[in-house]
């Protein structure tokens, strides 16, 4: 599928796991470091915690657009959270896979209300697209 679209933005690592990463427009850099699970020294952030604090925030923002669509749809309060755990581990094929875990608390919203606005996100969100089929994701409302 293509799209044409309406935003874009570039970011250059270097270093690998161990180096740097930055948006061209130098509006954001960090100091990337291995965790010690995969034999590094805990050191800076990893490309894990980036990848979950991006889904979090798409999903989150994709909660928000749906409500904002849909009005049978809850609202989304102010103090929602999503919490995005994102595993790596070697596949049995070959190399690394990932896993994400998504936990949405909706303070004030009723469970089934909360389970189809998460799911409605979960068919906007463009980091859940990109996932789809490749990752295991799970949705869970907290």
């Amino acid at each position: 599928m293509s799209i044409k679209p309406i935003y874009k933005t570039s970011a250059t690592a270097t270093g690998g796991r161990d180096g740097k990463a930055r948006t061209d427009d130098g509006a954001f850099e960090v100091t990337l470091g291995t965790p010690k699970e995969l034999g590094g020294n805990d050191q800076g952030n990893n490309p894990e915690q980036l990848f979950a604090s991006g889904y979090a925030a798409c999903f989150l923002g994709a909660m928000k657009f749906a409500a904002s669509q849909d009005k049978a749809l809850p609202g989304v309060p102010a103090d929602t959270t999503v919490n995005a755990t994102v595993g790596i581990g070697p596949r049995s094929d070959k190399g690394f896979g990932l896993s994400v875990d998504l936990v949405v608390t909706l303070p004030g919203v009723d469970r089934e209300a909360a389970e189809a606005l998460i799911a409605e996100a979960d068919t906007i969100c463009p980091y859940s697209h990109a996932v789809r089929g490749n990752i295991s994701v799970t949705l869970n409302v907290a």
